[in-house]
């Protein structure tokens, strides 16, 4: 389903401030340092190494403190680690707001040079579920579909997980 939304790079340079933490430029060209989580990636943009929180998408927990792992946490972690390996390079694009509470930058990311939009992908192969971030809702109802086709074809969390009901 996100296929369709493939869109050419362009090279936006990040400026980094001494006295507040860089905000993320309209396109921004990153490369995975690693995979967090299902949901989070470190990247280096520009030399400088960021924390960031895909926008709109919600994995079940493998790393939150205090917290179990939850059922598909450890397939949707491995999920995101086989489509965003150390050393991909990437396309993170930034919607209203570009931090979270937490300090993490917030975005769309999109596998380069395919142009995978992999918050999409995660949505679409049962791996994740929407998860809105107002203000930032730019793709909430392409997820909500997404989410629906998922839990009606049983694909990933939607089958393997019996408490989850709603997308």
């Amino acid at each position: 389903m996100f296929r369709r939304f493939l869109v050419v790079a362009t090279s936006i340079t990040l400026i980094a401030c001494s006295s507040t933490p860089a905000e993320l430029p309209e396109n921004a060209n990153a490369i995975v340092e690693r995979v967090v989580d299902g949901d989070t990636i470190e990247v280096s943009i520009d030399g400088r190494s960021e924390t960031i929180r895909l926008i709109g998408v919600n994995t079940p927990e493998t790393k939150k403190p205090n917290t179990p792992i939850e059922c598909f946490g450890p397939e949707a972690s491995a999920r995101t680690t086989e489509l965003l390996p150390t050393g991909t390079p990437v396309r993170l694009e930034r919607d209203v707001e570009s931090r979270d509470k937490y300090g993490r930058l917030l975005a769309y990311v999109y596998r380069q040079p395919d142009n995978l939009f992999i918050n999409g992908v995660l949505i679409d192969e049962g791996l994740a579920r929407p998860y809105k971030f107002p203000p930032n809702t730019t793709f909430s109802s392409e997820f909500s579909a997404a989410a629906d086709i998922a839990r009606r074809n049983g694909t990933g969390l939607w089958a393997a997980c019996p408490a989850t009901t709603e997308p």
